[in-house]
C-alpha cells in the first residue's frame, strides 16, 4: 500500500467517524455511542452530578473574565440547526482572559427538555436538574489555530456552562429565540444580527464549579475544561417553549418530522474527580438543602436533630418535676413532724 493511500485513509477515517449518525434515544441513542465513538465509554466523561462530597473550595480560583462579548449589531452571526441542538456561531475575538491560556469563542448551543418535561440540563447539582443548559464553547487559541484542531487535545477546549430555569422573562434570549423559526429543520442556517452575549450569562461570574471533562456529544473527547456557573439564569415559560417546541431533528423533506427535544446526555461517573468550587459560604448549607429542595439525607438529619432536642427537653421537664416533687415531699414531712411535736407538748401540758 502506497504512502499516499495510507495518508488518505488516515485523513478520511476520522471524518467518517465523526460523521456517523447518533441520537439521544432509540437505536443510535447514547447507550450505543461507545460502539462508534470509543471515548464515549471512556474515563473523565461529562456531564456529571455536582454532589457535595465531590466539591472542594479553591481560594485561588479567580472570577471569570470575558472580553469582547458585547458584539456590535452590525456584525452578523450564523444561527443553525445541526439536528442535535440550535447553535450560534461566535467570532474568535471574543475570549476568556482569566485562564492560563487565551480561549477564544467558537459557538454556543443549548440543551433542554420538552414541553412536558421542564428538566433538560446536562449537569445537575445534588441530583437537581434544571430546565435547560447553555454551553459557550471556546478553544485554546494560544496553541491551536481553530476549534477543529483543538477539539481532541487535552487542553483544547474551555466551555462555560449556564443553568437555565423557568422564571422571569429574559430579553437577552429573545434576541436569539425570535429567529428560531428560520432554522426549524436540520442543516438550516440563517444570518442574525449580533448582540451582547454577556447578557446571556449570570450576573455573577465569580461563583462556579470547575473540573476536567469531555464533550457531552460524540465523539466525547476528554478535552474540556468545564466552568459551570452556580447561579442559573431565568427565562419565561413562553421563551422555553419557543425553544423546546419549534425545532426538528429531521430534514425538511423527511416524513414524519422528528421533534428536537430532550437533547441532553445523562450524568456520567465522577471517576474519582474532584470538582473545585470558587465559593465557600454555602457549602455547609448545601449539605442540608439546595434551593429549597431537601434530600432524604437532609430530612434524616433534621429529624434526628428534632428528636434529640425533644428528648433533651423531656429530660429537663422530668428533672424539674422530680425536684419539685422532692421539695413538696420534704415540706410535707416537716409539717408532719411539727404536728407530732405540737401534740406531744399538748399531752405533756395536760
Amino acid at each position: 500500500m502506497s504512502l499516499k493511500i495510507i495518508l488518505i485513509i488516515l485523513i478520511a477515517c476520522p471524518l467518517a467517524l465523526t460523521g456517523r449518525k447518533w441520537t439521544y434515544n432509540g437505536l443510535d441513542g447514547e447507550h450505543d455511542w461507545p460502539t462508534n465513538y470509543p471515548f464515549c465509554g471512556g474515563a473523565f466523561q461529562s456531564p456529571i452530578d455536582f454532589q457535595t462530597h465531590l466539591l472542594r473550595y479553591d481560594p485561588n480560583l479567580p472570577p471569570i473574565q470575558v472580553q469582547n462579548y458585547n458584539l456590535s449589531t452590525s456584525e452578523q452571526l450564523t444561527l443553525g440547526n445541526n439536528g442535535h441542538s440550535v447553535q450560534l456561531s461566535l467570532p474568535s475575538h471574543m475570549y476568556i482572559s482569566s485562564l492560563p491560556h487565551r480561549y477564544s469563542a467558537a459557538q454556543l448551543h443549548f440543551h433542554w427538555g420538552s414541553s412536558n418535561l421542564l428538566t433538560g440540563s446536562e449537569h445537575t447539582v445534588n441530583g437537581k436538574q434544571f430546565a435547560g443548559e447553555m454551553h459557550v464553547v471556546h478553544f485554546n487559541s494560544d496553541k491551536y489555530p481553530n476549534v477543529s484542531m483543538a477539539v481532541d487535545k487535552h487542553d483544547g477546549l474551555a466551555v462555560l456552562g449556564v443553568f437555565i430555569e423557568i422564571g422571569e422573562a429574559n430579553p437577552a434570549f429573545d434576541k436569539l429565540f425570535r429567529f428560531i423559526s428560520g432554522v426549524k429543520y436540520r442543516d438550516q442556517k440563517i444570518q442574525v444580527p449580533a448582540f451582547n452575549i454577556r447578557a446571556l450569562l449570570p450576573d455573577r461570574l465569580d461563583q462556579y464549579y470547575r473540573y476536567d471533562g469531555s464533550l457531552t456529544t460524540p465523539p466525547c473527547y476528554p478535552s474540556v475544561l468545564w466552568t459551570v456557573f452556580r447561579k442559573p439564569v431565568t427565562i419565561s415559560r413562553k421563551q422555553f417553549l419557543a425553544l423546546a417546541t419549534a425545532l426538528y431533528a429531521s430534514f425538511a423533506q423527511d416524513s414524519p418530522s422528528m421533534p428536537l427535544h430532550e437533547n441532553y446526555r445523562k450524568s456520567q461517573l465522577p471517576d474519582n474527580r474532584v470538582v473545585l468550587v470558587s465559593f465557600r459560604e454555602e457549602l455547609l448549607h448545601h449539605n442540608i438543602c439546595l434551593s429549597g429542595d431537601f434530600t432524604w439525607m437532609s430530612w434524616g438529619i433534621i429529624a434526628s436533630i428534632t428528636a434529640a432536642s425533644m428528648l433533651g427537653l423531656l429530660m429537663i421537664i422530668t428533672l424539674v418535676w422530680c425536684i419539685l416533687r422532692k421539695r413538696s415531699y420534704t415540706e410535707e414531712q416537716e409539717e408532719k413532724n411539727n404536728g407530732c411535736k405540737l401534740s406531744e407538748k399538748e399531752e405533756h401540758i395536760s
